[in-house]
């Protein structure tokens, strides 16, 4: 069984939630994955949408299979300039918007400069406005108070930043001594560094695929169409993202969840109960749930029109979209189930 490496994970996990990559905006973060899986000695592509494919020969050729974790996360792009000099916002992806007021936040320019700012409400302070604690925190009433001297929408305009920029905002990461990994967007990067272990682990151990693989860093899940691009010989796919914690849900931060039906309907029967088989046998602590308000790789694959078995697994992650949180226990138990999954003994 493949052994975790808690330093190695918790210095991968810092480069990859620090790296800001909300959803069109994922360019950094693949470079920095592709590199790193170029150095384990793997066969790497980047796609025309921006999705890095990794090519594994297997033992057996008989088929291909793929697994994925998508790297693009929540955030935010400029949609106006006010005249008062604070920037108007549009969503990327569905964030709990209520979570954003008060936090810190980068705007990046299409010409390469970053500004620092706070995504604040409309009516932020109490002392001045009657609404402060009532006024909904929904998008039309968030706004960016950037961090320079600016009093009007010509100061802005002459630092550069445009209509379309991309504002992040501070995923705020920490490992707590007692194994809580917090911090926004573990839907989805805990799966990226989830599969980044086990690509280092089987190099250094010399380990074999069972079948022909591929593994895909995909870019635009938040926005539903994240693996339309994958391979369409593939005849499975297991795909990495978030387990829900929660109402009527037996998922748990410690434990793997094997999503047996979501939104889109389904997974496939035989290759969900494979896999619960090898949880189960392997001893590993898994739950197996339906998640209702959700949609995942597998449907955009699907939706693509590429024919295989689909099924979807991924640590327990509380709060999901908010301030999340997960331990380190589930994020364990997912990389020993995709280990059992893909790795031949």
């Amino acid at each position: 069984m493949i052994e975790f490496d808690l330093d190695y994970f918790k210095e991968i996990a810092r480069e990859i939630f620090l790296c800001d990559s909300p959803t069109g905006f994922t360019h950094h973060v693949i470079e920095l994955i592709k590199k790193k899986i170029d150095a384990f000695g793997y066969k790497t592509k980047v796609l025309n949408n921006g999705a890095l494919e990794v090519s594994i020969d297997g033992v057996d050729t008989s088929k291909v299979v793929a697994s994925s974790a998508h790297v693009d996360t929540l955030g935010l792009m400029v949609r106006s300039i006010k005249a008062s000099g604070t920037l108007a916002l549009t969503k990327l992806g569905g964030p709990i918007t209520p979570t954003l007021d008060s936090e810190y936040c980068k705007i990046y320019t299409r010409d390469g400069k970053i500004y620092k700012g706070t995504i604040l409400s409309t009516s932020p302070a109490t002392h001045v406005y009657p609404d402060a604690n009532t006024k909904p925190r929904d998008i039309d009433n968030l706004e960016v108070r950037i961090d320079e001297v600016v009093h009007s929408k010509e100061d802005v305009v002459a630092l550069g930043i445009e209509n379309g920029d991309i504002v992040c905002y501070d995923p705020k990461f920490e490992i707590t001594d007692s194994g809580f990994l917090k911090t926004r967007f573990i839907d989805d990067k805990a799966s990226a560094v989830v599969l980044l272990m086990l690509l280092k682990y089987a190099s250094c151990h010399n380990l074999k695929f069972k079948y022909n693989t591929k593994i895909y860093f995909v870019v635009y899940e938040e926005v539903g169409h994240g693996a339309s691009m994958v391979d369409k010989e593939i005849s499975e796919f297991v795909t990495l993202d978030m387990g829900c914690v929660g109402l009527d849900l037996a998922g748990n931060e410690e434990a793997v969840s094997i999503c047996a039906k979501d939104s889109g309907g389904p997974y496939d029967y035989e290759l969900t109960s494979r896999l619960i088989h090898l949880a189960k046998e392997n001893n590993l602590n898994y739950t197996v749930d339906i998640f209702p308000f959700y949609g995942s790789d597998i449907g955009a694959a699907s939706s693509a029109g590429v024919d295989f078995k689909g099924a979807l697994i991924g640590t327990g992650v509380s709060a999901s979209h908010g301030m999340e949180r997960t331990h380190i226990k589930g994020i364990e138990n997912t990389l020993k189930l995709i280990y059992l999954y893909l790795i031949a003994k």
